[in-house]
């Protein structure tokens, strides 16, 4: 084939024609790098191939990177992993083998990405999200993608998500934004965990974290300063009241103490708030992860004291009452999981009562039947969005349009087993979800977050809103 007769082929006379013309409209300085870019962008992205990879989370466990390429570039996303997986969640696929990782590994969640999903979306066109998850949902034909791995096909969904916003030449929240059908980016108000218990951390603390919220900041940036500040105060008040080895720190970051009640920790909290001078502009929010010491119908928070342990049940009117007089000597706003995940009549009624916003994260497990049903009896009103217990971004999205159409708040969440990725910041911008759950503001895997969120603060200039007072955004 001679070089004229490749050029006719492939129409290339006319396209180079084109870039050159562009070119001189532009008046490029530098016309080799301008045409190149121009002829790059003629040519539609697909996804050309696909490479999943086994990496250790934050905890030292197994979990799944993939990286995805285009004609556009490499995209690569980790999922991040809870301490198990509930009965309503996707299910994560591990390969169950003792003597590698005490059964931890994922090879078999990579291998499923390598093998049957990167067959399957080879072609396809990263813009059309929906599309690319519903290939893998279809490909994995259980309920709860039991066949593939939810984290094998969450980690494609992200991916595809990142390949989709730069095939767009947008940021990934606005892309995300367009996925969701709305334009009111957001920055939200971040939930700084500072003290951490219950299966999160050695001490005697039953609930499983306290966490500020710095709802007066007039813009995230001052948010993260206010977080970071308290939380710096609050090591030199437990050093002072519990010694150094009390700021040891939990897998999320907040430090562990080795209290027994609840009080405590809200009343270490409360003073390292007095001391940044903040005061009101900083509110209080608990994770009780209640589920953790229901034993029957009663809880026990001398669960993880052996001495005490069993000694001193509490009902689920006790555990009200608890509740009731807490919101009125702090400034709680927000209790999540203040009962066990099957104990909707409680949930339900300390709801109504209004004393915060009760949030659902066992009670739900970003599960879309729970989440209906929660909707339908009035349990709580506030989702908890985990995007690995759902497994696609199209279900979060969906996930996330339930929970507003129902006028509920919802807390965009990390894990307590993280990654690098910092996925879930642009995610609760361009969902506004006015709430997010990242951690401590300490830790690698927890910062990641935080700094995004400045960094999309930045780029959105004068157009940047943070949730700040209207941080429910119901």
């Amino acid at each position: 084939m001679s070089v004229q007769e490749y050029l006719d082929k492939h129409t290339l006379s006319r396209k180079i024609e084109d870039a050159v013309n562009a070119a001189v409209r532009a008046k490029a300085s530098d016309p080799v790098l301008f045409i190149s870019n121009h002829m790059r962008k003629a040519v539609p992205s697909v996804i050309t191939k696909i490479k999943a990879r086994q990496i250790l989370d934050s905890r030292g466990i197994p979990t799944v990177e993939v990286d995805l390429h285009t004609n556009k570039g490499m995209f690569r996303a980790s999922v991040p992993s809870g301490p198990a997986t509930g009965m309503y969640e996707a299910v994560e696929l591990r390969d169950g083998d003792k003597g590698t990782y005490l059964g931890n590994s994922v090879t078999r969640a990579v291998k499923n990405i390598n093998e049957k999903i990167s067959e399957a979306l080879i072609g396809m066109d990263p813009t059309l999200q929906s599309q690319i998850d519903q290939a893998m949902i279809d490909l994995d034909k259980t309920e709860k993608k039991g066949e593939l791995g939810a984290n094998a096909i969450l980690a494609v969904s992200i991916a595809a998500c990142k390949a989709g916003a730069a095939e767009k030449e947008v940021p990934l929240y606005k892309h995300i934004a367009d996925l969701f059908g709305k334009t009111n980016l957001t920055l939200p108000v971040p939930a700084f965990t500072v003290i951490c218990g219950g299966t999160h951390a050695g001490n005697n603390l039953a609930i499983q974290e306290i966490m500020i919220l710095p709802t007066g900041a007039s813009k995230f940036e001052e948010a993260l300063q206010m977080g970071s500040e308290t939380y710096h105060h609050l090591k030199a008040v437990i050093t002072e009241k519990c010694g150094a080895h009390g700021c040891n720190v939990g897998e999320d970051g907040g430090f562990a103490p080795n209290i027994s009640s609840l009080k405590e920790g809200l009343d270490l909290v409360k003073e390292a708030i007095s001391r940044t001078g903040y005061n009101d502009r900083i509110k209080i929010a608990i994770d009780a992860a209640a589920s953790a010491f229901c034993i029957g119908t009663k809880y026990d928070l001398n669960f993880k004291s052996p001495n005490k342990s069993g000694q001193n049940f509490m009902s689920g009117e006790d555990m009200i009452e608890m509740y009731r007089e807490l919101c009125a000597e702090f400034p709680i706003v927000s209790i999540e999981d203040p009962f066990d995940k099957e104990d909707w009549e409680h949930i339900k009624y300390f709801s109504s009562l209004g004393l915060c916003q009760v949030v659902g994260d066992d009670l739900l497990t970003s599960n879309l039947k729970r989440i209906e049903r929660a909707i339908h009896e009035s349990t709580c009103n506030v989702l908890l969005l985990k995007v690995n217990q759902i497994g696609t971004i199209t279900e979060a999205i969906e996930a996330v349009k339930l929970a507003k159409d129902a006028h509920w708040g919802v807390v965009m969440s990390h894990r307590c087993g993280e990654t690098e990725d910092s996925f879930i910041a642009d995610l609760s911008v361009g969902l506004a979800t006015g709430q997010i759950k990242a951690g401590a503001p300490c830790r690698g895997e927890r910062l990641v977050k935080y700094n995004q969120l400045l960094r999309i603060e930045e780029e959105l200039g004068d157009q940047a809103v943070y949730a700040g007072d209207d941080w429910k955004l119901t």
